[in-house]
């Protein structure tokens, strides 16, 4: 019997349907559902394979939101990151270098009476 230890104890997930997580569980029910919920609805107005490819189309961002993470962060939660970042709080960062060297050789051009070095 092989039991498997994650090396980082912060990336342990617990499996609980199926060997997914309550999250990814959940998201991919609720992809099943809207596929089904779009077939159903749409099945008298498109064909077969038009239908299908809306079926997994619909159903895709769904099953996106249960399974990715970014930088540890879920994908609504990221979502909402980029949304404050980008949108609610831009900011206009301006680069304004600034030469030591030259603040230095001021100086002393300054303190000498106007003698170069």
């Amino acid at each position: 019997m092989e039991v498997k230890i994650n090396r980082e104890i912060r990336n342990y997930s617990e499996s609980i349907f199926f060997g997914l997580s309550l999250r990814q569980f959940f998201f991919s029910v609720l992809a099943c559902v809207v596929a089904v919920v779009l077939y159903f609805l749409l099945k008298d107005k498109f064909g077969v394979e038009t239908l299908s490819w809306v079926c997994i189309l619909g159903a895709a961002p769904f099953a996106v939101l249960g399974f990715i993470t970014y930088n540890g962060m879920t994908a609504e939660k990221f979502v909402w990151a980029w949304i404050k970042s980008e949108l609610l709080i831009p900011k206009r960062l301006v680069f304004k270098p600034k030469n030591y060297y030259y603040e230095l050789l001021k100086e002393k051009i300054e303190k000498g009476g106007g003698k170069q070095c």
